[in-house]
């Protein structure tokens, strides 16, 4: 079952990665565009400033369940090396949960607000609804969930490995 769940979230922040890199790579192209449009045209898009945002809103959400998968979100550096390792697994616990926690009530309130929004407009772009960058905490926040529990299973610490 462990090996399950860990493949399944395996996959699932490989997924989150793709698109948040793939986020990245519209928020370039679009800020080359901006500098394009507005510098050598003279004729800027308001658009593609909003879209900008968003978009580095969603590189933040969907990249933050690779963080928690490399154990790189909370640690507790000192306090884990001078840990026996009854104590480590105690702590490694402690930390899951809190972080489950915080990713629970931004899952729950995030999707409420997004919600919220889908009667709002995007400044600039007033055909889409605010719901598609409020969707960001939800999404990412559902992402992370496998992420925080496949650290805890398997735990990675990437961070603690090669801090000095």
């Amino acid at each position: 079952m462990k090996d399950k769940f860990l493949a399944f979230e395996r996959r699932t922040t490989a997924l989150s990665m793709a698109l948040a890199c793939l986020m990245l790579v519209v928020a370039a192209s679009l800020g080359m565009f901006q500098i394009v449009t507005r510098f050598v045209l003279e004729q800027p898009a308001e658009w593609s400033e909003i879209l900008i945002r968003i978009s580095l809103i969603w590189v933040v959400f969907l990249g933050i369940p690779m963080a928690f998968r490399q154990g790189a979100m909370v640690s507790v550096d000192v306090l884990y090396r001078w840990s026996p390792p009854r104590v480590r697994r105690l702590l490694d616990a402690a930390v899951s949960l809190a972080a489950l926690a915080l990713i629970s009530v931004i899952l729950w309130w995030g999707f409420d607000y997004a919600m919220r929004g889908r009667v709002q407009s995007m400044a600039g772009l007033e055909s889409l609804s605010m719901v598609w960058a409020y969707l960001a905490l939800p999404v990412g926040a559902a992402f992370s969930i496998f992420g925080i529990v496949g650290n805890y299973l398997d735990p990675k610490r990437l961070e603690l490995e090669t801090a000095q």
